[in-house]
């Protein structure tokens, strides 16, 4: 008997897009970076080959385009080995059901987010009184009841490898949720940050849709504990990446992102924390 597999009762497509909606970015030959409306998947793994992978999988109801994007790169009738999440937030699997059906591949996540990933546990409400814009005020409308994947969702491995992502080692970076993890290469310093940190304040509707560049902490209506995203910012300062591809926002380099981390650090309090909300302490 076929596993069913779905999405929470709260599962729908969600109005809001920026200018790169539809818009990808090389970042390496084998690191590709593309925007669903709002938020960012990576396709890594070398062009034309069929050892590749999809990191995240996008906005409610964005499933067919994730497909569109892999065939025109990869080829046609192309499937990645698996897909990677760095959380599972509504705009980070917003596809992953379709996707698994079409292609019969695995799902990868930390242990903390399985349940979330299982139909076991809703993540906490999103915060609309939290300090920030109209993103921020429309967050009760924002999907957060669990996903079920079943026994398609596996645990990334305990050792830091990541599967079929030969070179780069997953990072728990806990704090915007539970199980976050982020992938980084050292070789050449590629950084996926997933939503530990943005290059746009996700909080502020004309600042997403304009996505202007500007380093900001977790997306503020979704983090439930800003000691640890704290402590994953410092971590991650401390790889020294050369370039990070966050799930909001546009692509960061060179001293640009050396020097914007290391203000975020230093001013961590200042720039990512709220002045209130729920989840402030």
């Amino acid at each position: 008997m076929k596993e069913e597999m779905n999405y929470g009762t709260d599962y729908k497509f969600i109005p809001v897009t920026s200018v790169r909606n539809g818009v990808g970015t090389e970042i390496r030959p084998d690191l590709f970076c593309y925007t669903t409306q709002i938020v960012n998947i990576c396709l890594v793994g070398n062009l034309k080959s069929d050892e590749f992978v999809l990191v995240d999988a996008g906005m409610p109801k964005s499933a067919n385009e994730i497909i569109s994007v892999i065939e025109e790169r990869f080829g046609t009738n192309s499937r990645p080995k698996a897909v990677i999440l760095t959380h599972g937030h509504f705009d980070h699997v917003g596809g992953v059901i379709e996707l698994v059906e079409h292609w019969g591949i695995p799902v990868y996540a930390h242990p903390l987010e399985i349940p979330f990933l299982t139909g076991l546990k809703n993540y906490p409400e999103p915060d609309p009184t939290v300090e920030g814009g109209l993103v921020a005020k429309m967050s009760p409308t924002f999907p957060n009841e669990p996903i079920n994947l079943g026994s398609h969702v596996q645990t990334l491995p305990p050792n830091g490898t990541v599967p079929h992502m030969p070179g780069f080692k997953w990072i728990h970076t806990p704090g915007h949720s539970p199980g976050h993890v982020s992938l980084f290469r050292e070789s050449d310093g590629a950084l996926i940050a997933g939503d530990a940190f943005a290059t746009v304040k996700q909080e502020y509707m004309y600042k997403v849709f304009s996505q202007e560049l500007e380093i900001s902490g977790p997306p503020r209506y979704l983090t439930t504990d800003w000691g640890a995203a704290k402590q994953s910012v410092v971590k991650l300062e401390s790889l020294k990446p050369s370039v990070a591809v966050t799930g909001h926002g546009l692509p960061m380099s060179g001293e640009l992102l050396t020097t914007n981390l290391r203000k975020l650090v230093d001013e961590f309090d200042r720039i990512a924390v709220p002045d209130y909300g729920k989840y402030v302490n």
